[in-house]
This record gives C-alpha cells, sequence and structure tokens, in this order.
C-alpha cells in the first residue's frame, strides 16, 4: 500500500531549494533573483529552529554564489539543472520515505532545458532514496495533498493534452491513487491567467490542514475573480471546507502584462511560513491571515519580484523531503 506523502506542515527532513544559476535565462535579474532566494532559504532555515536547507546550484560558479549569500544556513550542492523549479523537477517523497520520480517535459514542451529530465532522480540518489521512477508526466507544484489521501489538482494541467495526451479524468486518478496514493482527488478547473504553467494548483489552492482549503478572494481589480469562485464553488460541492485568503489583485509586469502573482505560493517549514509579497495593498493582509493559521510558525512576508520573472515563487523553487 502506498502512503501519501505528508502535508507541507508536517514535519520535514530538509527542503531542496533551486538557486538560479543561468545568466542567459534571467539577465538583468540574476543577481537580484539570488538574493531573493537566498533570503528564502535563510527564512526556512531561520537560525537553525527550521530544516535543514539544501541549495541546489548547477554549476561551480553558481555554487561559490550560493555560498557567499547563505553561509552557515544551506548545505550547497551541485547538480545541473535546466532551471530552478525544483517542486516540478525534483522527486515527490511519500510517507515512506520513497522518492517519485516522473517524466518531465518542460511543462507541456514550452521549455526544454538540459537537466530538468533527470535532476530529480540526481537529487533523490544523492540523499540515499530508494526511487520509484513512474513513465508518465507530473509536476510536483500540479497537486496538493492534505496526508489523508485527498489531493487537489486542476483540469487544466491534468488534462491538457500536451502532457500526457489522451488520458482521461479516470486515467489520472488511477494513477494518483497507485503511485501516490490519493485515492480522492478534488479537481478544480483553470489556474491563474498567463500561469506558463497551465494552470499548477499551488497557485490557486493549498491545502492547510486536513479537508480545509485556502482560496483567493478576489479584489475589485482582480482579472481572476471568475477563477478563484469557480475553484470555490467546486470545493464545497465536494465537501472540503473552504478558507478565503487575499489576493494580490492586478500585478502587472514592466509591459502592462498581467503577471500570475499569488499569497498562494507560500512555503510552510518547521519553524516558519514564507510567503512572497509584492508591493501589493494586500500583503500584510496575507501575512495576517497566515499567521492565524500556522500559530506555532513565524510568517515571514519576502518580496519574490524577481523570481516571479522566471514564471513562480518560493513554493515553486522548493521541494521538502518529509521527516518520518
Amino acid at each position: 500500500m502506498i502512503l501519501p506523502p505528508p502535508p507541507e506542515w508536517a514535519p520535514h527532513e530538509a527542503v531542496w531549494i533551486g538557486f538560479p544559476s543561468h545568466p542567459e535565462l534571467w539577465l538583468e535579474d540574476l543577481e537580484p533573483a539570488r538574493g531573493e532566494v537566498a533570503a528564502f532559504a535563510r527564512a526556512v532555515h531561520a537560525g537553525g529552529r527550521g530544516e535543514t536547507v539544501i541549495l541546489v546550484a548547477a554549476d561551480e560558479e553558481a555554487a561559490a554564489a550560493a555560498r557567499g549569500h547563505v553561509g552557515d544556513s544551506a548545505r550547497v550542492v551541485i547538480e545541473p539543472f535546466g532551471d530552478i523549479w525544483l517542486r516540478d523537477t525534483g522527486p515527490i517523497v511519500d510517507g515512506a520515505g520513497r522518492a517519485h520520480d516522473f517524466r518531465f517535459n518542460g511543462w507541456g514542451g514550452k521549455y526544454d532545458l538540459e537537466g530538468d529530465s533527470d535532476v530529480g532522480l540526481r537529487l533523490a540518489r544523492r540523499e540515499g532514496l530508494t526511487v520509484d521512477e513512474r513513465r508518465w508526466i507530473l509536476e510536483g507544484g500540479a497537486i496538493d495533498g492534505d496526508g489523508t489521501g485527498l489531493v487537489v489538482t486542476t483540469e487544466q494541467c491534468l488534462l491538457n493534452p500536451n502532457r500526457n495526451p489522451n488520458f482521461t479524468k479516470a486515467d489520472v486518478e488511477a494513477l494518483l491513487a497507485g503511485d501516490l496514493g490519493y485515492t480522492r482527488v478534488l479537481w478544480l478547473g483553470d489556474g491563474l491567467l498567463n500561469d506558463h504553467t497551465d494552470g499548477h494548483v499551488d497557485n490557486l489552492a493549498r491545502f492547510v490542514a486536513q479537508n480545509r482549503l485556502l482560496i483567493p478572494q478576489a479584489t475589485d481589480n482582480d482579472p481572476n475573480w471568475r477563477i478563484y469562485q469557480d475553484a470555490a464553488q467546486r470545493a464545497e460541492r465536494f465537501g472540503v471546507e473552504v478558507v478565503r485568503f487575499p489576493s494580490p489583485g492586478r500585478v502587472l509586469s514592466p509591459e502592462e502584462e498581467i503577471i500570475p502573482a499569488s499569497y498562494m505560493n507560500f512555503y510552510i517549514g518547521n519553524a516558519a511560513v514564507i510567503v512572497p509579497v509584492y508591493g501589493q495593498e494586500n500583503d500584510q493582509a496575507a501575512i495576517d491571515a497566515l499567521a492565524a493559521l500556522f500559530p506555532g510558525r513565524e510568517v515571514v512576508g519576502q518580496r519574490a519580484d524577481h523570481i516571479l520573472t522566471g514564471g513562480g515563487s518560493f513554493h515553486c523553487i522548493s521541494q521538502q523531503l518529509p521527516r518520518l
């Protein structure tokens, strides 16, 4: 019997965090993004109260830069990768301590970068984990579980023909149950606008307790208001307790394009919850709401503007190893 992965609020032994390593990908955002990632790593480490942080760099230059940024707050390792989104390329560790390495195709063929397809396998083996290699495409940011066998995902992502062509809902549900122990699947519809992951759920809805799901509440100018409303209605019909949460609202790029900015891309560590903030009116409200949900942890709001230029935030660049 497969034990589902523990929920993110359960104790972690360690966490992998990707460190920006490729100047040609990050351009002028490279150094600022490195600073944001390092600040995230230090917040997770929490002066030794948090889990072990394994900062993953793609080459020697990036590793040296990472060490300079984090000092004793993280263990820096070198494993070549395409980019830092280890939530999607890293292995998913279940409740028995087995690492599940799924196939990866660059979010439906959008970004085919050398090293991303096997970095999860290499990271798992480096930590001495038993690895089950899975033959279908699944990214960690596409699912979120509450530890009981309940998982939430989106139709936009897991039923997208650019991932596993011709898969039905029944096919996906059978694989989630057989490979990861997820026996109940809550299907939401679409993810955030302009999200190049095709609707990863970790920007839309997150479990914060058993059967309790956090979903944003739209602001007056929110481009995702229909998406939030549909998600909440689906979750309530399913029988999940829905807690509404602040949204950053309309966040634009310098080119005036809507950015899929979300407070939902927070990371729940042993000692701290780190939430991305964007200089928006609701930043403090999001921090306060998380503090009420996680009273035993420090809630830290940190800017993630430069990480976001690459397409994600703190949850996207991290993958935890449960303490069993």
